[in-house]
């Protein structure tokens, strides 16, 4: 039984944690050194992230500056972020490459409020799809034979105060990054 309330209590922060990553990456009109994570640049035959081949720093509120540790790879960096969904033109000078955040239109912003919205609604059902296997599996044990219909009960609790626990927890994410998103 309590390898069953574990294991799901470790893939619903599994859950938790991608949706965390995934809001890390929304660019809220500020510079943001993490929108180049999935980012990879071919280097001699190997894809290899941006910041492995260059300095990535926020100089200004709104600027991104890339600078490569071997300036020959300058092109290389800049075509990988052309070509990826960041929606963003590099600008370089050879040895170091700009990034230019555009302030958000209030329209913008409201999208990214709706898809914030809509990737803390998958992280709830992905929890409670965790939730729904690990009845499945006690409901199985007691079957078997495994478990006590008191001990099946108190499980099945403890299933749903996890489920709760980390739904609130996606909730509170959705609402930070809304807050983040929606200031000027």
């Amino acid at each position: 039984m309590k390898e069953v309330l574990k294991a799901a209590e470790t893939k619903m922060q599994k859950s938790i944690n991608v949706l965390h990553e995934e809001y890390i990456e929304i660019r809220a009109g500020r510079a943001n050194p993490n929108v180049l994570n999935k980012v990879t640049v071919d280097y001699y035959g190997a894809p290899t992230p941006i910041n492995q081949l260059a300095a990535v720093a926020v100089s200004e509120a709104r600027v991104l500056t890339i600078q490569p540790w071997d300036p020959s790879v300058c092109r290389l960096i800049e075509k990988a972020i052309q070509t990826s969904d960041i929606g963003i033109n590099p600008q370089s000078d050879g040895k170091i490459i700009r990034m230019i955040f555009p302030a958000l239109t209030e329209d913008r912003r409201k999208d990214i409020a709706k898809d914030i919205g809509k990737m803390a609604e998958e992280a709830k059902v992905a929890v409670r799809s965790i939730r729904r296997d690990a009845m499945d599996k006690l409901k199985a044990m007691k079957k078997d034979g495994e478990l006590a219909e008191d001990d099946l009960k108190n499980a099945e609790k403890q299933t749903q105060d996890l489920t709760d626990k980390y739904c609130k927890e996606a909730d509170s994410l959705c609402t930070e990054k809304r807050k983040e998103i929606m200031e000027l």
